[in-house]
């Protein structure tokens, strides 16, 4: 697995835990939103970021849908 995807998968697990929603409701929500694509995108930038970081760039990404 590379490590984009693998970031992909921490964002949804962290994702669900701060917001409490399922696996499945998460990752339907950053499919549906694009989030899976940005996040893999911009993997290089967001990493180096931190996790708070990601996640308030992805709820505004996806409160914009």
């Amino acid at each position: 697995m590379n490590a984009a995807l693998e970031y992909l998968i921490y964002c949804i697990e962290e994702y669900k835990r701060v917001h409490g929603t399922s696996g499945r409701d998460t990752y339907n929500l950053f499919e549906r939103t694009g989030a899976n694509q940005y996040i893999i995108n911009h993997y290089d930038a967001l990493h180096t970021a931190g996790i708070e970081y990601a996640l308030s760039d992805i709820a505004g990404l996806v409160s914009h849908h």
